[in-house]
């Protein structure tokens, strides 16, 4: 019985969203309802437990999610993301021109989230593949994959932070770890997969190539913009390094603080503020507002992310979870293959990754004490199914659809087939790591 309510209340999730079009986190607190009474929770235990889930995962995700979002603004604005995509074309050449949209897109997109990260690049895209005569999706496909690996791997974006601290797991590993897998994932799914499709035409339509392009002179240097886009991971870097190869110590002490995820953002989003704001001559009331606007731009994204926080909670607290993690141990079945199965089944569903990611987390979390298995790569697993098979309920689909003019047929045969090969690459990575550690 707790199995079925568990599947009737994601049926309703599915329907809500993608049928009725409810907003998600309305949806979320619904089937919170739906799940708590079913089970037989009491009332006033049910309202608790869903301010409980919404409370814990709160508490930690609005530091990272709204440090992050004003860094990827403060880079946006700037125009370091534009200084890194002219430079590393530049240095690349068109022959490897690939390979620059490769890298720009992961720089760009381990601070941005991804629709930001989509619509900053889009248009130098546009202006790199027409001014070098080559096929638009050879050269824009590859960037959209970065940018896509990095939301759906990736600390500090949604998904993975949420399902991180969902599991308990070490943001520094899970970072890590990702970096791993995320490699050859990018090559796979981007360049390799974009020279089998030069024969599908995409033209972007007038409208959107129309780039604000800011002045050479007013953009910051390429040491600047890179070294502030990716200060996060090199601060949480060192005090993973200080972890392992430091005895204890005040050094280590230190480093480690430096490191953690939210003390790294924060210097980061301070470094920014001087090195592409105040050193360039914008004033601090124009900062701070570009601060501001990054940090409204993310409310719904929380909201969604608390509505998923909740109902893990009551779905724990009405021992659904314990029940499914029950049923489950004398399965054959990998925990990492099943979590990635269950996201990839609400991938398909639902269409938002984000939901797909903390729902199927919800799901699985007793699986990852349970079985001994690595919390971190059950954050990868999940992250990777949650990216699986987008096709017309995922909004990502129709962006790339109409700033690439394609036709649905087109946008399933490109985009669909690279968002696949993106989630069974990382659940192969998931495996061969879990051999490793």
């Amino acid at each position: 019985m707790p199995l079925l309510i568990a599947v009737l209340g994601i049926l309703l999730l599915f329907l809500l969203i993608a049928k009725f079009k409810l907003n998600a986190f309305l949806s979320f607190i619904i089937v919170c309802l739906f799940v708590g009474v079913f089970q037989g929770m009491e009332l006033g235990s049910l309202v608790s437990s869903i301010q409980r889930g919404i409370g814990n995962t709160l508490g930690f995700l609005v530091l990272i999610l709204g440090l992050g979002a004003m860094l990827g603004k403060l880079v946006a604005d700037s125009g370091a993301a534009q200084q890194i995509t002219t430079q590393l074309v530049a240095k690349f050449g068109i022959k490897h021109v690939q390979w620059a949209m490769v890298v720009t897109g992961f720089i760009v997109g381990i601070p941005m989230f991804y629709s930001v990260g989509f619509v900053i690049l889009i248009p130098l895209v546009f202006t790199v593949a027409i001014s070098t005569g080559l096929p638009l999706l050879y050269v824009g496909l590859p960037m959209l994959t970065s940018l896509s690996v990095t939301h759906g791997y990736l600390p500090p974006h949604p998904a993975p932070t949420a399902i991180a601290a969902m599991f308990n797991a070490d943001i520094g590993k899970t970072l890590m770890y990702g970096l791993i897998i995320a490699v050859p994932a990018i090559i796979v799914a981007g360049p390799v997969f974009a020279r089998t499709i030069k024969k599908v035409e995409a033209k972007p339509l007038k409208e959107f190539y129309n780039p604000n392009i800011i002045p050479k002179e007013e953009l910051p240097s390429t040491f600047t913009s890179i070294f502030t886009a990716l200060s996060p991971i090199l601060l949480i870097g060192i005090a993973i390094a200080a972890e392992q190869f430091l005895e204890e110590g005040k050094l280590r002490e230190v480093l480690m603080f430096i490191g953690n995820p939210v003390i790294a953002l924060l210097i980061s989003v301070l470094l920014a503020i001087y090195t592409l704001g105040l050193s360039k001559g914008k004033s601090m009331s124009t900062i701070m507002a570009s601060v501001s606007a990054s940090v409204s731009s993310i409310t719904m994204i929380l909201l969604i992310i608390a509505g998923a926080g909740a109902l893990k909670e009551v779905l724990i607290d009405s021992h659904v979870s314990d029940y499914i993690a029950d049923s489950l141990k004398g399965s054959s079945i990998s925990p990492l293959v099943l979590a990635w199965v269950i996201a990839t089944a609400i991938r398909v569903s639902v269409g938002s990754a984000t939901v797909a990611g903390l729902t199927a987390a919800g799901i699985v979390l007793p699986l990852a004490s349970g079985t001994g298995t690595s919390p971190e790569l059950m954050v990868l697993a999940i992250g990777s199914g949650s990216l699986m098979l987008s096709h017309v309920n995922d909004t990502g689909f129709w962006m790339f659809k109409e700033y690439f003019n394609l036709s649905v047929k087109e946008t399933l045969s490109t985009w669909t087939v690279m968002e696949t090969l993106v989630g069974i690459m990382g659940l192969i990575g998931v495996l061969v790591l879990n051999t490793i550690i």
